[in-house]
């Protein structure tokens, strides 16, 4: 559809809309005359004081892409306030030091943003000093040094990058638990609701009343006599008490395992078997409104160990020999009660948590957290969405995905307190959540912005107290965020991209930064990026281009080994070498615009995205090629939609016989999603197959899947597949 410039829209334009037009018409007109009628402060004057959330958004989209008609590309969607901008945590620290950091250079830190995530990088010494300082993380042995970089020439060691807080201690749970200059022990820490209660007053807890809560479960894991430092799985919905086992795993010096709560029994049994678990908890089953799902009867078909077993209210449960209930696992040290536990502090190098992301082999990378990464995970969350006391974060999510155990401590270590919602987020008792709760930083993933749109179910909510968004898992659309940042009074989008291997992001947004919708604008702090050209060596920094990416190998918080794998092969072989280090894979396919702003293209390699979860094309494959005698071979490939927005799951078929009748597609398609969800997870779904004579394939006998990519997504999906 052909858009309208400002300048040509009329009176008639709006109230073709439905919107009563005279007085919105003048304060267009007035802006217009003020600001010009194709420019950013334009748009910016606009999306502040004419556009409300109830009016509707084919007039929020007339406005934005009247504004921007002709702009080019990465048009300004939110434009930091100098004012508000000194008031961030960056800033602050800016108007502090930044003449210390970045010279006479340094002008103020909206201008001088930029340089100082340069010298993040450059100067990791006075950096994460500094940080530390600010975020108020102390160690019980202090680090030799901060990095200890590796001699020149040793690329082949597992971690090129170096060795972060080498000698250090520390236990991040028991600083999540500090009562500091951030919060008292009356703050409220976490805030949450279960779905069906939106009449009742929002839940809350205290820090003194979190700090009792995980002391009693620490000590109760005590009583087990396990090993220190072994690992100890939940497979449970993100609520209070999950949070609470979570926080008890780490401050006992044990490992957690995290397995997410929608997997199917053998993805369990996995997860369990690499990681060597020791124990687990889980639920007897999930409630989601009027339904009941099993969850620990999945856990006894996983063949799981000990098992901790929360029983949902009014549900009687028959264990196995050897499980515990959790009024019995607490029975135990009832005695102990309000006694603080003392924290066991473990070297930063020691694992705090396992976490799993697959891999293009099937099985899934088990990728083991230090104790360095809960910080990287925080001070992610310190700079780029500007988490401060105070602050109400939410993000739906779960422990078994690095975004859970993100939000934990992103939100515990900064000062600010979690919002957990225990029921599904698509629907309007989630949105009534966002408001009673007064959340002020709200965590996305775009599949969940597009069930609010389609069905409008947060319409009358008041989101006012949020100050910005955050976005992850997904390549994200502009039209739906559009939309979302219309319904909190364009509160910016920071967009957020990196992976569990990371503990954060390698790329982000800012409240420094002019953001653009569905677009990164600066390397994460501490990090360094690179798209390989062509040639497979860096495009230089200054230059738009599309390549693979590949990350800086010095990247605080970052993984340095796999337990079921060779970290240097997955990341580091056969990657080029810039200024004598080499590089980091990562995997993805990036943009670097010709505004500088980058974005996401989806997977390089053979794993592809769903609902913000990486799986392997074999994982898949392996399914659908035994769901009926008439399949010869299948190749699963992620495809975005053309407007954009996280891949669909299209699955090519070859048939063993073209000269017989093949089966009936919708059933087919029917059985692949039934096949796909008992064994893999019950989120996912086939949106379509096609049909070929065979699959496109390598010299070497390998399906060329970015082949069968690069065809469909030329294509009308709603036409041609």
């Amino acid at each position: 559809m052909a858009r309208k410039g400002l300048d040509a829209i009329a009176k008639s334009d709006i109230e073709a809309l439905g919107i009563s037009s005279y007085e919105i018409y003048e304060n267009l007109c007035q802006i217009v005359s003020n600001y010009g009628y194709d420019t950013p402060e334009a748009w910016n004057r606009i999306s502040k004081t004419l556009l409300i959330p109830n009016l509707p958004f084919a007039f929020h989209q007339m406005m934005y892409y009247g504004c921007y008609k002709d702009f080019g590309p990465d048009p300004p969607a939110w434009i930091p306030d100098p004012e508000t901008a000194v008031l961030t945590n960056v800033g602050q620290l800016l108007e502090r030091r930044g003449k210390e950091f970045l010279g006479s250079s340094y002008k103020d830190p909206i201008s001088s943003f930029s340089d100082f995530q340069k010298f993040s990088v450059s100067n990791p010494e006075l950096y994460w000093r500094t940080l530390f300082d600010e975020m108020n993380i102390s160690f019980s042995a202090p680090p030799q040094c901060i990095l200890r970089e590796n001699p020149s020439g040793e690329s082949h060691l597992s971690n090129p990058g170096g060795q972060w807080l080498p000698g250090a201690s520390v236990n991040p749970a028991k600083h999540c638990l500090s009562e500091n200059f951030k919060r008292a022990l009356n703050d409220i820490v976490i805030r949450w609701r279960d779905e069906g209660d939106g009449d009742a007053p929002v839940s809350t807890m205290t820090l003194e009343g979190l700090r009792k809560e995980v002391w009693l479960v620490a000590h109760a894991l005590s009583a087990l006599d396990l090993d220190r430092g072994s690992a100890i799985a939940i497979d449970m919905p993100m609520n209070v008490k999950s949070v609470v086992i979570y926080l008890a795993i780490v401050l006992s010096g044990h490992v957690v395992v995290s397995i997410a709560d929608s997997f199917a029994a053998p993805e369990i049994s996995t997860r369990i078997k690499i990681s060597d678990s020791k124990a687990i908890f889980t639920q007897d089953v999930i409630i989601r409104g009027d339904k009941s799902l099993p969850l620990y009867s999945r856990i006894v078909d996983a063949g799981a160990p000990m098992t901790i077993v929360i029983p949902a209210q009014g549900f009687n449960i028959k264990l196995r020999d050897g499980d515990i209930l959790w009024h019995d696992f607490l029975e135990k040290v009832k005695n102990f009660r309000d006694i603080e536990f003392v924290a066991v502090d473990r070297p930063v190098e020691s694992f705090t948590n396992i976490l799993f992301s697959s891999g293009t082999t099937g099985e899934p990378k088990a990728i083991p957290w230090t104790h360095i990464t809960p910080l990287k995970a925080a001070a992610d969350a310190w700079c780029h969405m500007d988490i401060r006391k105070g602050d109400v974060v939410a993000w739906p999510t779960n422990l078994g995905w690095m975004m859970g155990p993100w939000l934990v401590y992103a939100s515990l270590l900064n000062g600010a307190s979690i919002a957990l919602y225990n029921g599904s987020p698509l629907g309007s008792g989630f949105a009534k959540f966002v408001q009673d709760a007064k959340v002020t930083m709200l965590g996305v993933i775009p599949s969940i912005v597009r069930a609010w749109k389609g069905t409008d179910c947060i319409a009358g909510y008041d989101w006012s107290a949020i100050r910005c968004f955050s976005s992850t898992g997904e390549a994200s659309s502009v039209d739906e965020y559009l939309w979302l940042m219309g319904r909190a009074c364009y509160k910016p989008i920071i967009e957020y991209c990196g992976g569990t291997e990371i503990g954060g992001a390698f790329v982000s947004g800012s409240l420094l930064q002019i953001q653009s919708l569905a677009a990164f604008s600066t390397p994460v702090m501490g990090c360094s990026l690179f798209i390989l050209g062509e040639d497979g060596h860096p495009i230089p920094h200054n230059l738009p281009g599309i390549g693979e990416l590949a990350l800086g190998p010095v990247m605080f918080g970052a993984s340095s080994t796999l337990l079921n794998a060779s970290h240097y092969d997955v990341y580091f072989k056969g990657m080029p070498f810039w200024n004598g280090k080499i590089l980091r894979r990562h995997g993805d396919l990036f943009e670097r615009t010709s505004r500088g702003y980058y974005r996401a293209h989806g997977r390089a390699d053979d794993t592809m995205n769903l609902g913000g979860i990486k799986v392997s094309s074999i994982e898949i494959e392996r399914v659908c090629n035994t769901v009926d005698n008439s399949v010869l071979e299948t190749a699963a490939i992620g495809v975005p939609p053309p407007e954009g927005g996280p891949e669909q799951l299209v699955i090519a078929v070859v048939f063993k016989d073209s000269d017989k009748p093949t089966p009936d597609m919708n059933q087919l398609r029917i059985s692949f999603n039934s096949a796909v969800q008992k064994k893999i997870n019950p989120l996912f779904k086939v949106s379509h197959i096609v049909t070929l004579p065979s699959l496109p394939r390598t010299a070497t006998n390998k399906v060329m899947r970015r082949v069968l990519r690069q065809k469909f997504a030329q294509l009308d999906q709603n036409a041609k597949l």
